[in-house]
């Protein structure tokens, strides 16, 4: 094994040559179905004969000029992000720390546009937007922090889900301009808020004239049932929304959108992306959002998430160290009462791709596509994964 790539990843022993659909297939020739989507990258799947040959046809064509000039294929974009969320404008980057820093930057001009000399962003514990600087500054994990201090000051964090602990951190901190927040917390956990949540900070925000700043990297571009999470909230338009991974379907592109007091904050030479938007990566996100609307995949979230739930509680039931099992749309966490890293690993070895994170809670994030055969697979698989790990760790079923 060459040791010239920096050691940044924990990488698993497996790599994989090609991909259809929900299946991936690995040097040796074994398929495994895909229970990750790439962490909610490849919604549409692998290989979407849509977003191929929007792709390829692209690259024959132009893949990049300059954002010094103008390019129709982002314009289209923007009008297409614009129309379907109700925001108002439009920045292109390449991944969703980028789209957090810039909504981090807007919050910060902002501020100083109302006078503020040094601004604060609320954000949660529990969060994840990011590895920059900034980003991980403002992600509620201590791991990422340790080994990058001194943070980037401007940051206050608060419970996440506590709208009173949310309310006195607004009233200590006049300099607040922002809360920075995801609508499902992903690396958190699976973690999903009452459902007064956004409502109640969306008005917070609006009382004291605050960003409401919703992080839609993960949760965005139908992951959780709707094309934006926000969607499913009645009332709740945010100012600034960030999005990146499904948007591409693994061709990488992020995007920040901005509304009402967020509108026309950064101006030219406040923030800049070279390959941010570039015709390539717009034509990609354009066959995205076509093949989302023309081939009814929301609707198939729609009908297989319930059922996927409903499945694993049933084949779950009664298995002791089993705390909980969460779902929005298509992200699905099951939480257990002991640390369970190494189910990943065991995973593998059954043909299936899964996530663990926050240390105890299994996380699931299949393509958008899946139909209910492999639906049914995942269920079997992971219950399966689950009872003989626990069993193995004598957390005996009550059964």
């Amino acid at each position: 094994m060459t040791n010239s790539v920096m050691p940044t990843y924990g990488r698993l022993d497996v790599a994989f040559t090609k991909g259809k659909g929900a299946w991936l297939t690995d040097v040796d020739g074994k398929q495994y179905l895909d229970a990750l989507s790439g962490i909610a990258v490849c919604n549409l799947g692998h290989a979407h004969p849509a977003v191929a040959e929007a792709l390829a046809e692209q690259a024959r064509t132009l893949i990049h000029t300059s954002n010094i000039y103008q390019i129709p294929l982002q314009t289209e974009l923007a009008d297409k992000l614009t129309k379907l969320s109700g925001m108002e404008q439009v920045f292109f980057c390449n991944s969703g720390a980028e789209a957090n820093e810039t909504a981090i930057k807007i919050a910060r001009k902002y501020g100083h546009s109302k006078g503020i000399d040094k601004p604060v962003i609320i954000v949660m514990d529990g969060s994840f937007h990011g590895r920059t600087m900034a980003t991980l500054t403002a992600t509620g994990n201590p791991k990422v922090h340790a080994g990058f201090e001194p943070l980037v000051p401007g940051f206050v964090r608060v419970p996440y889900n506590d709208l009173d602990a949310l309310k006195m951190a607004i009233g200590h901190w006049p300099e607040a301009v922002a809360v920075m927040l995801e609508p499902v917390q992903g690396e958190g956990g699976v973690k999903i808020p009452d459902a007064d949540y956004l409502v109640g900070v969306r008005e917070l925000c609006t009382q004291r004239q605050l960003l409401m700043m919703l992080d839609e990297v993960q949760t965005g571009i139908g992951r959780t049932g709707s094309l934006f999470a926000f969607q499913q909230v009645e009332d709740v338009l945010p100012d600034v929304m960030m999005l990146a991974k499904g948007l591409g379907n693994g061709m990488p592109i992020g995007a920040c959108l901005a509304s009402g007091l967020a509108t026309d904050v950064l101006q030219p030479g406040n923030h800049g992306s070279t390959f941010g938007g570039n015709p390539l990566a717009c034509r990609a996100a354009l066959a995205v959002l076509d093949t989302i609307a023309t081939e009814h995949v929301l609707d198939n979230v729609a009908l297989l998430s319930t059922h996927i739930v409903d499945s694993f509680k049933q084949t779950l039931a009664g298995t002791e160290g089993v705390k909980s099992i969460r779902s929005a749309g298509f992200m699905f966490g099951i939480e257990l009462t002991i640390p369970c890293a190494e189910l990943v690993q065991q995973a593998l070895g059954k043909g299936i791709l899964i996530n663990v994170t926050a240390d105890k809670t299994i996380r699931l994030l299949p393509p958008l596509v899946i139909n209910m055969d492999e639906a049914n697979t995942m269920v079997s698989l992971v219950s399966e994964l689950v009872i003989e790990f626990l069993d193995s760790k004598a957390v005996k079923s009550v059964a």
